[in-house]
């Protein structure tokens, strides 16, 4: 089947649909009018010129969802000229109920009850000024009624529409929105993981560079250094770039990094020449996974800017496990500098992290000039 008979059998199911609904009234119209005429001898009997009359207001419907003012004034002058010419009371009225009702419902408010006031006020005055069976004011006060709530009840669809219209924009928008986030939250694993194994790599490399013309036995370490780097760059950016394919494949199953993986990064980090002193207080528990998976990261991105951008032979790591919160200190022996530190991609990254779960990140000077990152997670 080609791509586009699905197409064409969708406009054809529609083109019937709409040719159903006037087909349907003509024919309502025409048998109940003519019927109605046999009953009512003393109306108008029935003529070619009653069945034009019906027939303008029914099939003008075709065209209810396209043009819907013009049709309903169709039927108004239809309807209208119906009445004043005496035929027998029968379904005339309906395609100018449907027209009034559709046209409120799309939203054309104005038409709708112009068009129910044209068509009370045509009926009402014509029948005084032609003097035709002047109407009692009961029967006047009734039909006016009729029209008004018939008014009120297409405005109540209306209102319902529009709140599920409402309603379906508020969840598409919140869907998008989450979908931006998500996608944010990805752009920064891919960020993080990407910038710490690149910059370990870099620096093993011109080690290995530096090592493998003067000493060739000791550049064997930092090559195993940039092998194990790149082999975890590689796993985790499968496992990232799986989450958002979404595929089956046997893509590796292990869970996003969490400070239960310290111990490895401090390790990891040592391989690039940076000396990594853990120190934790509290007791260490089991965290949400995303604050531990933010908590993890931001260490990460901060071993990472002292080994890309800090003339420093060591950092501490300190983890303290609050009642309320957990911090995260984090601070290098680097140059002696006293003005405050300039922002990148890298801190700003982790200030997001920080603020995405309601807490704080500063960076700040030690007081012998190196960097100091400090971020508070609440729990």
């Amino acid at each position: 089947m080609s791509t586009t008979e699905p197409i064409a059998a969708a406009r054809l199911g529609t083109r019937a649909r709409r040719i159903a609904l006037p087909l349907v009234i003509s024919v309502i119209g025409v048998v109940g009018s003519l019927g109605a005429s046999r009953g009512e001898v003393d109306r108008r009997p029935a003529d070619w010129f009653m069945i034009v009359l019906i027939l303008i207001g029914s099939v003008s419907l075709y065209w209810l969802r396209t043009n819907p003012v013009p049709v309903l004034w169709a039927t108004v002058v239809s309807t209208l000229v119906y009445m004043l010419m005496q035929y027998a009371y029968g379904p005339v009225i309906f395609p100018f109920v449907i027209a009034v009702f559709t046209t409120i419902r799309l939203g054309h408010r104005s038409a709708g009850w112009a068009g129910l006031a044209a068509l009370y006020v045509g009926h009402v005055g014509g029948r005084m000024v032609l003097g035709i069976n002047e109407q009692g004011v009961y029967q006047v006060l009734l039909v006016g009624t009729c029209f008004v709530v018939l008014g009120f009840l297409a405005e109540l669809f209306r209102a319902h529409r529009d709140r599920v219209s409402a309603a379906a924009r508020t969840r598409k928008e919140e869907e998008l929105r989450r979908a931006g986030e998500e996608r944010l939250r990805i752009a920064q694993e891919l960020h993080d993981v990407v910038a710490h194994h690149i910059s370990l790599i870099n620096v093993q490399a011109s080690t290995a560079l530096h090592l493998v013309d003067r000493q060739p036995e000791q550049a064997a370490p930092a090559l195993a250094a940039i092998k194990d780097a790149s082999k975890e760059a590689l796993v985790e950016l499968r496992s990232i770039v799986g989450v958002l394919r979404q595929s089956d494949e046997s893509a590796p199953r292990q869970p996003f990094a969490g400070l239960d993986l310290l111990d490895h990064l401090v390790s990891r980090t040592a391989r690039a020449g940076l000396e990594v002193h853990k120190i934790i207080h509290g007791d260490p528990r089991p965290l949400p996974s995303g604050l531990d998976r933010a908590a993890f990261r931001i260490v990460q991105e901060s071993l990472t800017n002292v080994v890309r951008h800090a003339k420093a032979t060591s950092a501490t790591v300190r983890i303290q496990y609050g009642e309320q919160s957990l911090v995260l200190q984090i601070d290098d022996n680097g140059e002696t500098l006293t003005a405050p530190p300039t922002e990148g991609n890298g801190i700003s990254g982790m200030r997001e992290r920080a603020t995405a779960l309601g807490g704080t990140l500063t960076a700040t000077r030690t007081p012998t000039g190196g960097l100091r990152i400090i971020a508070t997670l609440p729990l």
